[in-house]
């Protein structure tokens, strides 16, 4: 037992009795089903072809109406009455399977599906096959992977988190970021798991592109809302994405080589069956090709990024697997010059590394187990050294030297476990418990000279540990034909510096079919962070500080509402939703007003920011079709995100940088031939809200003086641009290698990307005419990539 538990007997909430009752009421009506001879059918669904475990998948007894779907590692198990079975196996892109047998016997039964490419080169390969109708999870989306490498993309880098920022409810941070703001939060506030492990910075080449690499990945799921009570630490999403676990019988590879990055990847078995690996790299060459234009005189200046993506895993008999998956990335900016007698160097840089070791175990043919151990760090640096060299007063050279170092980091150590439970085909349980060790270093500044009574001065900054602990429950309980429920309670605990914040989230998740094809949803979640991020930029740098909530400090908390309707159409070939959120958040914090991270060492932080409340409400549409020649979907925003903070703006409410009203998203792929596929993006958004001094003042010979009046005050102009692709195929004894043309921005919009004050002068009178001026990243840009695979 944890050291800090006993902070729960102190406070009001009756934990164990709380968790012990729920769990008694979920389990009551399975313990049930002892009075009936029932048995269980359990096992993996794989791809036949390669031997990856499929999530997701629908396994379905039309007799009886019940059904169940695999696990994150491709297992099921589903308990049903003695009798004839026949089972319907579905999963979209795939082939249809039925599986018939008297039932009179618990039973272990692995199901191979067939890809549908394989037979019907035109068609896209879909994901998931659970209509949207019939779960009671409302507010997730999941994307194919093989749709996102289809669809344009910057500089033709396929962007998983760009995609996304297509879907409604989401928005880029500005041009060409891969930021994600969704329903009114900020970056923080999103939980990116790769593997299970958190990513804490998600992007690369200041925000224009992501460090996930599609090649490398299996599945992506964005839930924005009615968070299921296995996740956890965030207010505003969890964004859950596993890598391939390798191909289990032959040995395969593909790989591109783009403008400005080429990548590539290696799978295959270690032991056929057995065991299998999966490699994927990544590297920019944007240093490379811009050096001619970048020389300084006597030096240099450049700037690339790297991934490196691996993944192996171990079957351990039939009820045993082992996975361990690691990520690593890095960006690094760098400036050297150097002349006859002075040396410079300066650098800034960042990155992320991830560790996951994970072991599966089938308890019984009802309860499977998943119990993973991650490290998690993220670390930037800044960095300047400087060398003079010059002759004393003797003749006899000396060089003085200087170093400056700001460096910032968090580390996270986590063991969790998880159990997936189905006692009857009406329950899917899930419960379990997860510790995790965060290490914060908000801020170290080191300096050295020789030539200063300050020689060799250093401030090491100072290492704040923050212990998080939660347990939770979840069950997800069909009540009748027409009403189904996910029920869950979360609770956490955060020590830090001796203080302790106790929280309980309980999650509900409510499904009811008005009609057999159109459903009525409705998810109420409670959250708690015990993290901040520091940031008083208006696009995601990587100097921006990961802190902990402290005794002055208080953790991030957050209430959402939604309410929706789903349904699918023409033959279930769309599905169709239309929701409408409420989200309150409360204990947010920004620097105040003049404050910034230069200088944030040991906890002096605290001393710089204030507290405050946000509100985020709108209405979301959302039509997609993923199966067919054509694919693709439109998605529709209408959304008001506010804040306030007793320090800024006068103590008055003001819209939040990302209050966007209107965001409208139209995404097309059509498969024109069995070697050629077209795709087009368009997107428009409200222009962001910016402050702006509505008044300025020239006091003597100083500059201006300017007063905005309110924070926000000013919105940029509307953002749209439109973007095409064409992926031409050819067939090759080896394999095959796709050419892809891309065009971003094809009408050549120049979108605000920041506005700025221009003080002017008109020289005929010696009049000022100050003016506001826009500045606009992107023109049209085309792009071209090769790709191959074999």
């Amino acid at each position: 037992m944890l050291p800090f538990f006993p902070a729960f007997r102190q406070s009001r909430i009756r934990f164990p009795k709380v968790i012990g009752s729920l769990l008694f009421l979920l389990l009551l009506s399975g313990i049930a089903q002892a009075q009936t001879a029932k048995f269980t059918i359990n096992g993996f669904i794989r791809d036949s072809e390669s031997g990856e475990n499929l999530i997701g998948v629908s396994i379905y007894n039309p007799k009886t109406g019940q059904g169940t779907s695999t696990n994150n590692f491709g297992f099921y198990s589903i308990t049903l009455p003695q009798d004839t079975v026949s089972l319907v196996i579905t999963y979209v892109g795939y082939e249809r399977m039925a599986y018939t047998t008297y039932l009179n016997r618990n039973l272990e039964q692995n199901f191979s599906l067939r890809n549908n490419s394989q037979l019907e080169a035109v068609e896209v390969i879909g994901e998931r096959s659970e209509k949207i109708k019939e779960s009671t999870r409302m507010s997730t989306v999941s994307v194919p992977i093989a749709q996102i490498k289809k669809l344009p993309a910057l500089f033709g880098e396929v962007d998983v988190l760009k995609t996304l920022q297509l879907l409604p409810g989401v928005q880029s941070g500005g041009e060409g970021s891969s930021g994600l703001y969704v329903r009114g939060g900020s970056p923080d506030q999103n939980l990116i798991l790769l593997d299970g492990a958190p990513v804490y910075n998600a992007s690369h080449l200041f925000g224009f592109f992501s460090v996930f690499n599609a090649d490398a990945l299996n599945n992506v799921e964005l839930i924005k809302g009615g968070f299921p009570a296995r996740y956890g630490g965030r207010l505003s999403s969890v964004l859950d994405i596993n890598m391939k676990e390798g191909h289990m019988n032959e040995y395969h590879g593909e790989g591109s080589v783009g403008i400005i990055a080429a990548k590539a990847t290696v799978e295959g078995p270690i032991k056929k069956d057995v065991s299998s690996f999966i490699i994927s790299a990544r590297r920019t060459y944007i240093d490379v090709l811009m050096r001619p234009f970048m020389n300084i005189q006597t030096g240099v200046a450049g700037y690339y990024f790297y991934d490196l993506n691996g993944k192996v895993n171990y079957k351990f008999g039939q009820r045993d697997r082992l996975y361990l998956s690691a990520y690593t990335g890095y960006d690094k900016f760098y400036v050297r010059f150097k002349m006859s007698d002075e040396e410079n160097n300066s650098r800034l840089g960042w990155g992320n590394l991830t560790t996951a070791l994970r072991w599966n175990h089938i308890v019984n043919n009802r309860l499977f187990a998943n119990t993973h151990f991650t490290y998690t760090k993220y670390q930037f640096d800044v960095g300047n050294e400087y060398n003079s060299t010059y002759p004393d007063q003797n003749g006899e050279l000396k060089t003085d030297k200087f170093l400056l170092h700001y460096f910032s980091n968090i580390r996270d150590l986590s063991l969790k476990s998880d159990f997936d439970f189905t006692p009857t085909a009406n329950h899917y349980i899930r419960f379990g418990g997860q510790y995790i060790l965060h290490s914060f270093k908000p801020g170290a500044l080191q300096v050295k000279d020789n030539f200063s009574d300050g020689a060799n001065n250093i401030d090491k900054g100072t290492q704040v540990l923050g212990h998080e602990a939660a347990v939770y429950i979840e069950d997800d309980i069909k009540l009748t034909d027409r009403l189904k429920v996910n029920a869950g309670l979360r609770f956490n605990n955060f020590l830090v510096d001796k203080k302790v914040y106790p929280s309980l989230e309980p999650r509900l998740s409510a499904r009811y079919l008005l009609t057999e094809d159109l459903a009525l949803k409705a998810s109420y979640a409670k959250t708690t962070q015990f993290i901040h991020l520091l940031t008083n930029s208006t696009i995601g740098l990587p100097t921006d500080l990961w802190v902990p909530a402290t005794k002055k400090v208080k953790p991030q908390s957050a209430e959402q509402v939604a309410l929706g309707l789903a349904r699918t159409v023409f033959d279930d070939k769309f599905e169709v939703s239309l929701e409408g959120y409420y989200k309150k958040m409360n204990h947010l914090i920004e620097f105040n007003e003049g404050a910034d991270f230069l200088g944030t060492t040991d906890n002096n932080w605290e001393d710089k920011v204030t507290s405050g409340q946000g509100w985020s409400y709108g209405m979301e549409f959302f039509i997609q079709k993923k199966l067919g020649k054509t694919t693709g979907w439109v998605g529709y925003t209408l959304a008001w995100a506010t804040r306030k903070f007793p320090d800024l703006n006068n103590g008055e409410i003001y819209p939040y940088r990302y209050d966007r009203r209107h965001d409208v998203s139209i995404v097309v792929s059509h498969q024109l031939t069995e070697d050629i596929d077209v795709s087009g993006t368009w997107v428009y958004g409200t222009g962001n809200a910016v402050t702006l001094d509505e008044v300025q003042y020239y006091m003597g010979g100083s500059g201006p003086i300017g007063d905005s009046g309110s924070r926000n005050n000013f919105r940029m102009a509307p953002y749209h641009r439109i973007d095409f692709s064409l992926n031409q195929t050819k067939k090759k004894s080896w394999g095959e290698v796709v050419n892809s043309f891309g065009v971003y921005n094809a009408y050549n919009r120049k979108n605000p990307y920041f506005i700025y004050f221009d003080e002017g002068y008109s020289y005929g009178n010696g009049q000022r005419r100050p003016k506001f001026k826009q500045i606009s990243l992107f023109p049209i840009l085309p792009s071209f990539t090769k790709s191959f695979k074999f």
